[in-house]
């Protein structure tokens, strides 16, 4: 009896140790969070395999695509026209609104930026363009429920 107990045990260690896996094994994450009713919205990239997540607005939705090539293309030329690595991050602090977080963990565009404390005035549109990018992505894979 020990024994069943402590391989089931064993089991439910490894399959929940497992699930959090796409959380922290990816190349690219686009994350927005917090709002007065909060929002929790996650878009994880690894190779062509994407996961995204969204909670809020009394919805619940997960979902796995595959991103084209050509997607990532545009978007990686997209941190790059908008000098994803040089944006500079006020350091002023903001309450209640939604922040968006992106970390980019390959490639020339490398580097984590948020707007939770705001993006300094002379790069709000780059800010704008990239964030727009990724949204894009998401508009044109996940399906609505």
């Amino acid at each position: 009896m020990k024994r069943i107990l402590g391989i089931l045990f064993a089991i439910i260690v490894l399959v929940s140790c497992n699930s959090q896996k796409v959380y922290s094994d990816f190349d690219i994450s686009y994350s927005k969070s917090g709002g007065l009713v909060p929002v929790y919205e996650n878009l994880l990239i690894k190779g062509n395999n994407a996961h995204y997540s969204f909670e809020g607005e009394g919805k619940k939705v997960k979902q796995n695509f595959k991103v084209p090539d050509e997607d990532l293309k545009k978007l990686n030329n997209i941190l790059s026209q908008n000098n994803f690595r040089r944006i500079q991050e006020d350091h002023k602090k903001i309450y209640d609104f939604i922040s968006t977080s992106i970390n980019i963990k390959k490639g020339p565009n490398e580097g984590s930026k948020t707007d939770a404390s705001a993006i300094m005035p002379n790069y709000k549109t780059n800010w704008t363009n990239i964030t727009n990018a990724f949204q894009e992505i998401i508009n044109n894979n996940v399906k609505k429920q």
